[in-house]
């Protein structure tokens, strides 16, 4: 027992008179776990609880497994606790994946199980070597970064994994030896249940015959790819640790982005939402990227934009990144491809096909290299229209031609090219810009906000 739980750190496993809470499913994994800190924390004169999590989603073998945990507990003298929940219902409100939704009750159950304890208890899983290997490989096969191919850490955000360098043979081989009983999940042993367990039953077995320390080497990769990691945290903290932060707003320079290396930019970033109160939850590689495509020499002077998740704005204005979540004035930003803006009761997007409701603008022409922006129109601007015979008409003269107020006008987005007025929602496509119908176009997608909201 000593052997198993001494490869870990000390600092992870309980302390004397400590009482530690398993998650047990009743799995060989999770029973050895148990039987482990339960003789590590009897010798120390503290406790373990063993919290089981019933995801009813298996049916009478779901119960099955309920039971088995408890009725072990009750046999050897273990606390137990159990709770279950409507995993398939939090996936359709909240729009997740079964497995993260199942994953969300879990953890909810566990850390409200913990602070009944008391303060600072920590969350024991028998998460492994193999576990280990098979997340950094997932996380490589999805797309990831960094951070991703670290693999998991033995303590992080409360939960704790003492068997990060236990393979699940030595658990098996414990298992037997203490004679520790445990089921078996029946959808564990189907390739095709999980892409996680095709990964373990048919990709690591493989993995193994061309090296049986396929394993072990993964793992030893994720650990030198966190220190690697760590580092490049702790600068891009250093660049940013004098960022101005107001409420509702951060700012950084161009140039602090501009002294970092491409590995640093990215990270700097993230930290910008920590620091707006945000967290970093939803942010994505090609939200960074389209952050960092802002900070480029925007053409004309004007102002670019992009919106974020969780109601924050990014703007690039002379030199300045700004980062915040106040409301924004409806001023003159840049369109970026497939980067959709919030402008004004609008949401505003830039693509290269026609989709829904928008302006079809025809593509540039050889040697044209102009942007597109989005902003209110000048009432001194014109368009030429069809219905126009040629002639341009006032913004003004059209709003009133089809009795579009004065409030209404100022709020009406307006496209430009190159400086130069293109197109009016509800107004239409100056001819100068307009493609023809079937025609390849660059489309400006507009969706109102009440439309959306409908939709939703």
């Amino acid at each position: 027992m000593e052997e198993l739980l001494s490869r870990c750190p000390r600092w992870v496993l309980p302390g004397r008179g400590r009482p530690a809470l398993c998650a047990v499913s009743g799995g060989l994994d999770s029973m050895c776990l148990l039987d482990l800190l339960d003789r590590w924390c009897r010798k120390r004169d503290g406790r373990v609880v063993a919290a089981h999590f019933n995801h009813r989603l298996r049916g009478a073998e779901a119960d099955r497994d309920e039971t088995f945990v408890r009725d072990w507990c009750a046999a050897h003298d273990i606390a137990f606790v159990s709770s279950s929940g409507d995993v398939r219902g939090l996936m359709e409100r909240e729009g997740l994946s079964l497995e993260e939704a199942a994953r969300k009750l879990r953890y909810d159950f566990l850390r409200q199980e913990a602070e009944k304890l008391g303060q600072h208890i920590k969350i024991y899983t028998a998460h492994h070597a193999d576990d280990n290997a098979e997340t950094i490989l997932f996380n490589l096969i999805r797309g990831t970064g960094v951070a991703g191919l670290t693999g998991m850490a033995y303590q992080q955000n409360g939960i704790c994994r003492p068997l990060l360098d236990v393979t699940r043979e030595e658990l098996a081989a414990y298992a037997a030896a203490r004679h520790i009983p445990h089921v078996e999940d029946t959808t564990n042993a189907d390739p095709g249940a999980a892409a996680r367990n095709f990964l373990r039953l048919e990709v690591m077995p493989r993995l193994r015959q061309i090296n049986p320390r396929a394993v072990e080497h993964i793992n030893d990769a994720g650990r030198r790819l966190r220190v690697a990691d760590q580092s490049l945290e702790e600068e891009a903290a250093r660049r940013t640790a004098h960022v101005e932060v107001q409420e509702g707003r951060v700012t950084l320079s161009r140039q602090a982005l501009a002294e970092a290396t491409d590995a640093v930019r990215p990270r700097m970033l993230l930290r910008l939402f920590d620091l707006l109160g945000v967290g970093r939850r939803d942010i994505t590689a090609a939200h960074l990227k389209a952050i960092l495509h802002l900070t480029r020499d925007t053409l004309w002077g004007r102002e670019s934009r992009v919106d974020l998740p969780q109601g924050v704005t990014a703007r690039y204005c002379r030199e300045w990144l700004i980062l915040e979540t106040r409301p924004q004035l409806l001023t003159e930003v840049q369109l970026l491809q497939e980067c959709p803006v919030a402008w004004g009761d609008y949401r505003i997007t830039l693509l290269d096909h026609r989709e829904g409701e928008g302006l079809a603008l025809r593509p540039w022409r050889q040697g044209e290299r102009m942007g597109l922006t989005v902003g209110p129109a000048a009432p001194g601007d014109r368009l030429v229209l069809p219905e126009t015979h040629g002639g341009g008409r006032s913004i003004k003269r059209l709003c009133m031609d089809r009795r579009i107020s004065l409030p209404e006008r100022d709020r009406l987005p307006a496209v430009y090219a190159g400086g130069c007025l293109a197109a009016v929602w509800r107004l239409g496509v100056d001819m100068a810009f307009a493609a023809p119908e079937g025609e390849p176009c660059r489309f400006i997608q507009i969706t109102e906000a009440a439309k959306e909201r409908d939709l939703i």
